[in-house]
């Protein structure tokens, strides 16, 4: 059996209020799907992993293979819950210890 790879990575969200973490993950699966299709969607694997609402970080998990189609999906993202917004990627790392001690240095 081959082992499946996953990447995560960490997300800067910036609009002008505070979205709930479904609101954000609805946002983020409706431009992966507007632009892939449901079938291409379901191939990412996407998963929230952590999201701080205070800093609006967010933390994502998404399959190796898939990677690309996410990050295109994510500059996609105009809205999230009826607020203008945009998603920029702090970095993506193979591990979560490694993504934290990365992206530290940003936020």
């Amino acid at each position: 059996m081959k082992r499946v790879k996953r990447r995560y990575l960490a997300l800067q969200l910036e609009c002008e209020g505070v979205p709930s973490e479904r609101e954000f993950m609805d946002a983020i699966w409706a431009s992966v799907t507007k632009l892939y299709g449901e079938i291409g969607a379901s191939l990412t694997g996407l998963t929230l992993i952590d999201f701080d609402s205070v800093r609006k970080v967010v933390v994502i998990r998404v399959l190796l293979v898939s990677l690309p189609s996410v990050r295109a999906g994510l500059a996609a993202v105009t809205s999230v819950g009826g607020l203008e917004a945009s998603v920029h990627v702090l970095s993506v790392s193979g591990t979560l210890k490694a993504l934290f001690q990365t992206f530290t240095a940003y936020v």
